[in-house]
């Protein structure tokens, strides 16, 4: 004998309709404040900066980054090592603990945005693909502040 809930059969018609998978149906994963500064006119490689939140019970990853706007997105850390400030790839992502918060931000985690198509100006948007270990891509638009700014002004 078969037991069908009213809630499970409504889950299941959600998906259907909908064409997501369960898994994201529970995506848990929402990224805001995300913003850039202004790069000079002949300047190729810029950055961004964002706040990731999990509110999810399980772990995920940030794993790659795309963006239209350069040749190349590399997810980078900078770190004090020997008592000198140095940047370097994080090749295996950066970890999204469950109920936790990440902020990417200057002297810390950061997208590098490299062989830049146009100069990033300020006021201008742009848009960014992440890629998570379980959440898989989110879009993200980013906000342009000036060329010397340490935390974005709107978002």
């Amino acid at each position: 004998m078969f037991r069908f809930s009213f809630h499970g059969i409504a889950v299941a018609m959600l998906i259907l309709v909908s064409g997501a998978t369960p898994a994201a149906a529970e995506n848990s994963i929402s990224v805001d404040k995300a913003w850039s500064r202004a790069t000079a006119p002949g300047v190729d490689i810029g950055v961004g900066y964002l706040t990731i939140t999990n509110d999810g019970d399980t772990p995920d990853r940030l794993v790659s980054v795309s963006t239209p706007v350069a040749e190349r997105a590399e997810i980078h850390q900078t770190q004090m090592v020997d008592g000198k400030m140095e940047m370097r790839p994080v090749p295996d992502g950066i970890p999204i603990p469950p109920k936790g918060t990440v902020t990417l931000e200057p002297a810390g985690y950061h997208l590098m945005l490299m062989g830049l198509k146009a100069p990033l100006e300020k006021g201008s948007t742009f848009t960014t693909s992440l890629a998570f270990e379980h959440a898989g891509a989110i879009d993200v638009t980013f906000h342009v502040e000036g060329m010397g700014a340490s935390a974005p002004s709107q978002n």
